[in-house]
């Protein structure tokens, strides 16, 4: 019954007219910043964020969160028109979902990828109503000792099992944090890494740092970017509804599609890409003739849409109930909540449950938004990836100075915001993850403060840290995943010893 109260009084947060309007704008822009390739829901939500300083939090963490989830919808467009992806989520779609557009099956692809998008959302949706106060309640009984090493872990996890060098996510994180220590220090109130400047007093703006990384940047990398001269193609609405077969093919690639990324969006570190992935990979294990991926296979679109879609909605759960953000998406997300004043974690639920029901509610109703808005709207969208992106970039590029400069009226911040653009471009010319610096940056100011609290409960002993069984399970969580990205450099040191020793004994 208390589960039932919850969600009607969510559903009456969900459904008032302010909630609706803001959820109807934010899963229109993330689609349509899904549909532009290039962009992400990090640019957009960065660009967005300086919007919801004027919003009810509610509302504002609505608006947000329709943005983050209506990207994965939008994504799949490009891949399937274009054959390039509108976020790296729906790379994997462009693999069987091009084939299919260009043997005159686009509007098919695209009716498949909503209804799988919706299915995988609506399945974690559910897990997220049924998990999130158990996961909050057993937080409860958390102290600084558990939260430290919760989140070390969480910054562990998302630096070595991201994509690429494990040591380069370390060292973003590492850079995030420090990036996080600059200004005032909350305990003794002395300023930190300030250079005796007045405007990095309050540190440095996470809007501005966001906008940087994610929208600059991205931004610089597409107009250096070779054009594509392929245009999109046409889709006709009566030539969108699948055949039996198709039918068929999709119930169970999408079930098994839900339950994986729904599995893998819980886990930090690891978020929709790595769902997506994963879920083609089954798909083409367990089908009985492999061949027919990559040649316009109905299951090669649909498990992975119904992944990703799952990944990102069941990614609330530790970020809402334990205030430890999956991804660096969550991390933003999660920045702005702070930004109102509010701190997810196992309190939320009780202090905020308005808010929080209301949001989960929301889901809902913008994923039926979702669902409603891509069909019939498919001709708008392939419209506008016919506008050249060598103008659609530079005006991207003002509203970024513009979102940058209003949220705190501050020039310093547009710097700061160039700045980072600047270096988050040379981060991805040497492949240095951008995603473990922001999550760093977030977390950083949270772990050093439950670990000064904890050493001052502890008398400056270490040792309680592993007296403590959650916490010790967290540390030696954090040193195993340390010890797993560490292996393919202990395998050349060795490999090379071992060489040295033969070259010797020769």
């Amino acid at each position: 019954m208390e589960l039932l109260a919850n969600l009607a009084l969510g559903l009456d947060v969900a459904l008032s007219p302010s909630a609706l309007l803001y959820c109807f704008i934010g899963v229109t822009l993330g689609t349509l910043v899904g549909v532009l390739p290039g962009i992400g829901p990090m640019a957009a939500i960065s660009l967005a964020l300086p919007i919801t300083y004027h919003l009810d939090p509610t509302n504002a963490l609505i608006m947000l969160a329709g943005i983050f989830y209506g990207t994965q919808y939008g994504g799949s467009t490009a891949s399937i028109l274009l054959n390039l992806p509108g976020s790296i989520t729906s790379a994997v779609t462009c693999l069987d979902g091009y084939p299919m557009a260009q043997s005159g099956r686009a509007g098919v692809a695209l009716f498949i990828t909503a209804i799988a998008s919706f299915l995988g959302s609506s399945f974690a949706i559910l897990v997220v109503v049924g998990f999130s106060t158990t996961v909050a309640e057993a937080a409860l009984g958390f102290s600084s000792f558990e939260y430290f090493s919760i989140m070390l872990l969480g910054l562990i996890a998302a630096s070595t099992l991201s994509q690429g060098s494990a040591l380069k996510g370390l060292s973003m994180v590492v850079f995030g944090t420090v990036l996080g220590l600059i200004g005032t220090d909350t305990t003794t109130g002395q300023f930190r890494f300030t250079f005796d400047s007045v405007v990095l007093s309050d540190g440095i703006s996470l809007v501005a740092l966001a906008m940087g990384l994610f929208g600059v940047a991205e931004i610089v990398s597409n107009i250096l970017r070779p054009a594509s001269s392929q245009g999109p193609l046409k889709v006709k609405l009566r030539e969108m509804l699948p055949e039996r077969d198709d039918w068929r093919r999709f119930w169970k690639p999408a079930t098994r599609g839900s339950l994986l990324g729904t599995a893998i969006g819980i886990l930090p570190g690891t978020g929709a890409t790595l769902a997506s992935f994963l879920s083609y990979s089954l798909e083409k294990k367990v089908a009985s003739d492999p061949s027919r991926f990559g040649n316009g296979a109905v299951e090669g679109i649909t498990a992975p849409e119904a992944a990703n879609n799952a990944a990102t909605q069941s990614g609330f759960i530790p970020t809402l109930s334990l205030g430890i953000p999956g991804d660096a998406i969550m991390a933003l997300l999660l920045g702005a909540m702070m930004i109102h004043g509010i701190v997810p974690g196992p309190t939320f639920i009780t202090e905020h449950s308005g808010m929080f029901w209301g949001l989960i509610m929301s889901f809902w109703v913008g994923n039926l938004l979702l669902l409603v808005l891509n069909i019939p709207l498919i001709g708008v969208w392939v419209k506008l990836l016919s506008i050249p992106y060598h103008i659609l970039y530079p005006c991207i590029l003002v509203l970024i100075c513009i979102g940058v400069y209003s949220a705190q009226n501050s020039t310093f911040d547009v710097l700061v915001a160039l700045v980072f653009g600047l270096i988050g471009y040379v981060m991805q010319q040497y492949k240095y993850p951008a995603a473990p610096l922001l999550l760093g940056f977030v977390l950083g100011p949270l772990v050093e403060e439950h670990l000064r609290r904890a050493m001052l409960l502890s008398n400056g002993s270490f040792a309680e840290f592993f007296l403590r069984p959650l916490s010790a399970v967290f540390l030696i969580g954090t040193l195993l995943l340390l010890l797993l990205a560490m292996r393919p450099w202990l395998t050349r040191v060795l490999g090379r010893r071992q060489v040295r020793d033969a070259s010797g004994a020769a």
